[in-house]
């Protein structure tokens, strides 16, 4: 354990989502797949929490329904079914899905139960239209080797993916339920993991486990993070809907840091002398402060009628501008209590004022206004009374839980790696039987059969890639990585291209288009097929590669045919490459007596680059030796 994070008591636990390569969902016989075209029908619906067989209410859940949000659904009739619009039961568990859940299981040790049961796990964000999500245990007590280390697997479940959301309206949210109910294997680790490289790893271990299956989905959306992390003196944070492995390690630095934050300011406040009894929920209407105001949010929410309500946040002051963590301070939070609480847009505060348009006569009255001292804040809201009411409230109570130090809380990634405010963690009351599905036996001979058959394990998978398809060790250890690990065998042993210049492709290439912005994830299989099949065929160069798979992600539904057309990438003849040359070798012929052999790298980076991946390299390297000899 590093000593940097052995010293704050950092530990976190991952939660792993795949989807499985399933031919039908998870309660029905629908087609698991999704469509881009306008949706054949909608309907519209409204969630509510409802009571636990204890009579209790998953604080979760009520957040939820008190955003006062309602659900349009989108569909068609390829891709859902009654079960999905929850006209209709669910079918028995789709037992492809349990055979690949075993599978997985017993490939990381796990203990299969002797009977599966599905359970209800109420959910009302929209995502499901029944209000909650049907998930079951599949096996506990597994573990895999982190570098030597035995990284405890807690669980392994399979449950039904959510609808996808699609936009945003006011109060009115999209969501799409082609993707509800694909089959999802959730893999849960102890939090037994004490850096975020370690977190790193992990995740990367348990995917390269489920790939190895050769019976999970792959793409943009098919493989999601949940990390759940805490410190000494902290709390425990479940932070949801990491897209990217290699965003785990960043995600988990930035709540360390974040939470280390929130203790310093926890610290100040206890210095500054500041007491919970001090912070009170006292609104003034600053309204007519703003009258004359150059804010244009401010002035809109004033011509509607809207007030301006302010409450004072005593020693507070300079605390809400201080950074957390990467693309994350103080005020931000505060902020995404109010919108979520409070429905409005967003706050102001006297740490990042004069700014919008405010001025400091106008900061001046309002300081005077609410008794406002040098180490104060002050937060003020525009908005209809109610909403300004209770996005102050939220203000006030997590300006409150700012001198204990860190609230739990559930909270979502960003693509950068930083989170925002989601909602309150859930409690236990949001679990429950399921009484549509029936319960599943388990017996040891199916379970002994399916051990008898596995798939080969990440370290022998690494060891078969190197001798069968001569990669080097690094090269074996990117693809075993990949999402393309299948295609790339497939394409090793059906096309003529080498191999390496196959794994290169889906790996050290697509991750640099990745990185200038290249949308990798719209090429499909098809499209990487024939790429290869035409390099193979000599009809166009591997170095071409780069440009094509640009050219592709930018051109939906286009064939590799269309790109080489496009791009001017087919190759050139024999008697083509040669007349370029000669041509480069005349125009540089001072160089070449200048620097005799030494000039032949320059000259091949000339042709190649003239050529634009129109020529093998290995070609031009024959040529130019015979034309410089």
């Amino acid at each position: 354990m590093s000593s940097k994070y052995s010293k704050i008591g950092l530990k976190a636990g991952l939660e792993i989502h795949q989807q499985l390569d399933t031919k039908e969902k998870l309660f029905c016989s629908c087609e698991p797949k999704l469509f881009k075209e306008e949706p054949e029908f909608t309907f519209l619906r409204r969630l509510r929490p409802t009571q636990s067989e204890l009579g209790q209410i998953d604080s979760a859940a009520l957040f939820e329904f008190q955003k006062e949000t309602k659900i349009l659904y989108e569909a068609n009739n390829d891709t859902v079914c009654l079960v999905e619009m929850d006209e209709e039961p669910p079918h028995d568990l789709n037992r492809e899905a349990v055979e690949i859940s075993f599978i997985s299981s017993l490939m990381m040790k796990a203990k299969p139960v002797d009977e599966i049961h599905v359970m209800r796990k109420t959910v009302i964000d929209g995502s499901n239209t029944t209000g909650f999500q049907r998930t079951c245990v599949v096996a506990l007590n597994g573990e895999i080797d982190i570098k030597g280390k035995k990284v405890a697997i807690q669980q392994v479940s399979l449950e039904e993916d959510a609808a996808r959301k699609t936009g945003k309206d006011g109060q009115l949210l999209h969501y799409r339920i082609d993707r509800l109910g694909i089959p999802l294997i959730e893999v849960t680790t102890a939090p037994v993991i004490y850096s975020p490289e370690e977190a790193k790893e992990t995740a990367f271990a348990i995917g390269r486990i489920l790939r190895a299956t050769r019976r999970v989905r792959r793409g943009l959306g098919t493989i999601r993070q949940d990390v759940n992390v805490s410190i000494r003196d902290g709390a425990l944070i479940e932070i949801k809907g990491v897209q990217e492995l290699e965003l785990v390690s960043q995600v988990i630095e930035n709540e360390v840091q974040r939470q280390l934050s929130l203790l310093e300011i926890r610290d100040e406040l206890k210095k500054r002398g500041v007491k919970e009894a001090d912070i009170i929920a006292d609104f003034v209407d600053v309204t007519s402060i703003f009258k004359q105001t150059k804010c244009k949010v401010i002035a809109k929410a004033i011509k509607q009628n809207k007030p301006v309500l302010a409450v004072r946040l005593p020693g507070f002051a300079e605390l809400l501008k201080k950074e957390l963590a990467t693309g994350m301070r103080l005020g931000a939070e505060l902020a995404g209590m109010a919108r979520f609480w409070g429905r409005v847009g967003g706050i102001f505060h006297t740490d990042e004022m004069p700014a919008y348009g405010v001025t400091d006569e106008e900061l001046n009255h309002l300081g005077k206004l609410l008794k406002k001292d040098s180490l104060d804040a002050v937060v003020f809201v525009a908005d209809t009374l109610e909403n300004a009411t209770d996005a102050l409230k939220a203000v006030v109570e997590r300006a409150k839980v700012a001198l204990k130090g860190v609230p739990e809380e559930t909270r979502s990634a960003n693509p950068d790696g930083s989170t925002k405010y989601m909602r309150p963690r859930p409690g236990a009351a949001r679990m429950y039987p399921e009484t549509d599905v029936p319960p599943i036996q388990v017996t040891n001979e199916y379970i002994n059969a399916l051990g008898n058959r596995l798939p080969e394990l990440p370290e022998q998978l690494m060891k078969r890639l190197m001798e069968e398809y001569k990669l080097n060790q690094k090269l074996a250890k990117q693809i075993l990585n990949s999402e393309h690990l299948d295609l790339f065998e497939s394409l090793a042993k059906k096309t003529e291209v080498s191999s390496t210049v196959i794994a290169v492709a889906f790996t050290e290439t697509l991750k640099a288009l990745k990185r200038d912005g290249i949308k990798i994830e719209a090429i499909t299989d098809e499209q990487f097929r024939e790429m290869f099949r035409l390099i193979g065929s000599g009809k166009t160069a591997k170095e071409s590669i780069p440009e094509i798979l640009t050219w592709l992600a930018d051109n939906e539904d286009a064939t590799v045919e269309d790109a080489l057309e496009s791009l001017g990438l087919s190759m050139l003849s024999r008697k083509e490459l040669e007349e370029l040359v000669d041509e480069v070798i005349k125009k540089n012929s001072e160089f070449i007596e200048q620097r005799g052999k030494g000039a032949f790298g320059q000259l091949m980076g000339i042709i190649m680059k003239k050529a634009r991946g129109r020529v093998k390299a290995e070609v031009v390297n024959e040529i130019l030796k015979k034309r410089l000899k």
